[in-house]
């Protein structure tokens, strides 16, 4: 379609008098999305960090065969905080923090369609992280129920106080899930409201069909563990039985619960990191995403099909034969949209003008091991296989090859990227691409031994095991030492690049997007008039430029 007729508004690069330009702003009750955004990021990495030490503390207990670091007690403990920090504490509001600061720019908004909603929502994650904290250090905690609290062994109060460990834990969980809900009402409204004149649904960039995707999963599966979790912590301190068999209440139906949505979860964790290879391979292959409108329907299949995925979690839970079959299936069946993207990021790549700057090799990393997932992942989908290796380090292994191997990774390659839209600096890439060679090679070396480990039999949660798994384990344990040692020199080079790094211009990358034609860091609102938005968002090939009077319009046709 002709774009002679569209009137066109070229958006203003100056920053608004009065913004808010020092550091105390991060520790503000700040309405601004850019903020809020770097708020999340900051305070998930914290809680990374945390999560981090608890696990190379695990490993320490593992990489000899007997318990002879930590009580066993303690070492449950530290293996349901690990898992419960890492996912309520950094993938998730590291995930909000990315799509705070990024939707409102890529779809030329000057904020978000709530904003003191939206730094509601982030003030909960302090607050909810220190009960989760306190959880682990108050008698009663939950170190033997697992960080997915099944009753009835999570419903044990041995200490008789209201108050324990484990209620705190599920009022940490609860909060969490009200956090999470308040900030996808935010980020869906935005997108279907409040998207720049001329940006209709197929102009839209593939980063925020991927983040509207996982807010519609929140949307419609969160509800359900939030319930959950506040159905437990009444059986717990009030005398409720929905879920204690003792008093009539089914233990499964928790399950049900808590699977509704923790399989969807996963969905909501990857889509994002989707758009972020989306995003991340056309800019430094220098060429257009190959089959956008495909890859964005790719993602709502994902997200309808992620609603009926539930029970491959609960193949060993007693479930009917015809259940096993039915979510055998439909589990299988989500693995062909996936696919589909991983194609087409591969046909953008092939034939591409490379250049293996630290944000490209990590997202190339994180593809790398997201295949190896993802086949483990058809593997798990099968029941009869699943049976064999519940419970085991199989599952670990390809559990973990999702959330570091492609999600980590494809975090470092968001940050490093965009790095200098948010600060106006360059980072240092020799420490980047130091940073991601410690990252592949722990990565592989912690998580790749778990899976002959599975095989072999050997249980998760344990503090101690046959010495026959002894090999596996010391080299497990040997890349989890690596893996922390790798997040010294991100530290370093993001701290320092900050502080004193070159100036790095309003778009160093040369890339195509709205987020790009405003000035780094953008101004307060962003946009002083709202731009009209003229082409699609992967202008590589095209002659069309994104936005009349574009400044990077010579490179919407650097390839054409």
């Amino acid at each position: 379609m002709s774009n002679a007729s569209l009137e066109v508004t070229p958006p203003n690069l100056q920053p608004q008098p009065g913004a808010p330009d020092n550091w105390r702003r991060f520790f503000s009750f700040s309405t601004d999305h850019k903020v809020i955004g770097i708020q999340y990021i900051v305070i998930a990495f914290v809680f990374f960090l945390f999560g981090g030490l608890l696990a190379m503390i695990m490993r320490g207990e593992l990489i000899t065969p007997e318990a002879d670091l930590v009580d066993r007690t303690v070492y449950n403990g530290l293996f349901t905080m690990h898992g419960t920090i890492m996912l309520f504490m950094w993938t998730f509001p590291m995930l909000n923090g990315l799509a705070n600061y990024l939707v409102p720019l890529m779809i030329g908004a000057r904020d978000m369609a709530f904003p003191r909603l939206n730094a509601a929502a982030f003030w909960l994650v302090p607050i909810f992280g220190v009960i989760l904290t306190l959880s682990f250090f108050v008698p009663g905690g939950p170190s033997q129920s697992g960080w997915w609290a099944y009753p009835p062994v999570s419903l044990q109060n041995p200490t008789g106080n209201l108050i324990n460990g484990q209620s705190l834990w599920l009022l940490a969980v609860a909060l969490s899930g009200v956090s999470s809900i308040m900030g996808a009402v935010n980020i869906v409204t935005t997108i279907f409201r409040m998207r720049a004149p001329g940006m209709g649904w197929f102009k839209m960039p593939a980063f925020c069909w991927t983040v509207l995707s996982a807010q519609i999963i929140q949307l419609f599966g969160l509800p359900a563990l939030t319930a959950g979790a506040v159905m437990l912590l009444l059986d717990l301190t009030v005398g409720t039985s929905f879920f204690e068999p003792s008093r009539g209440g089914d233990p499964i139906l928790y399950q049900h619960f808590f699977w509704f949505y923790s399989h969807p979860a996963v969905y909501v964790i990857i889509l994002p990191i989707f758009g972020i290879f989306s995003e991340v391979f056309p800019v430094y292959s220098r060429k257009p995403l190959f089959g956008y409108k495909i890859v964005v329907l790719s993602s709502l299949i994902i997200t309808g099909l992620s609603g009926i995925v539930w029970v491959h979690h609960m193949f060993a839970s007693g479930t009917p034969g015809w259940m096993r079959m039915l979510f055998m299936f439909t589990t299988m069946m989500i693995s062909v949209p996936t696919g589909i993207k991983v194609f087409a990021w591969v046909a953008t790549i092939w034939g591409g003008k490379l250049r293996l700057k630290t944000p490209m090799l990590f997202a190339l990393g994180g593809l790398f091991m997201f295949l190896f997932a993802g086949i483990t992942g058809i593997m798990l989908s099968s029941a009869p296989f699943d049976i064999h290796v519940n419970n085991t380090y199989f599952v670990v292994g390809h559990f973990h090859y999702v959330i570091y191997g492609a999600v980590v990774m494809g975090f470092y390659a968001a940050i490093y990227h965009w790095f200098p839209k948010m600060t106006g600096r360059m980072y240092y890439e020799g420490l980047g691409q130091l940073h991601f060679v410690l990252t592949f090679i722990g990565t592989n070396l912690n998580f790749l031994p778990m899976h002959p480990l599975g095989l072999q039999g050997m249980p998760r949660r344990v503090a101690s095991y046959d010495p026959e798994f002894a090999f596996w384990n010391v080299l497990a344990s040997l890349g989890g030492f690596l893996l922390g040692v790798s997040t010294l020199p991100f530290i370093l080079n993001i701290l320092s690049a900050w502080v004193r790094g070159e100036e790095a211009g309003d778009n160093p990358w040369r890339a195509i997007g709205l987020e790009w034609l405003v000035s780094s860091p953008p101004p307060h609102e962003n946009f002083d008039e709202i731009p009209v938005v003229v082409s699609a968002p992967y202008g590589y090939g095209s002659n069309e430029p994104l936005v009349e009077n574009n400044p990077t319009k010579e490179l919407a046709s650097e390839h054409s």
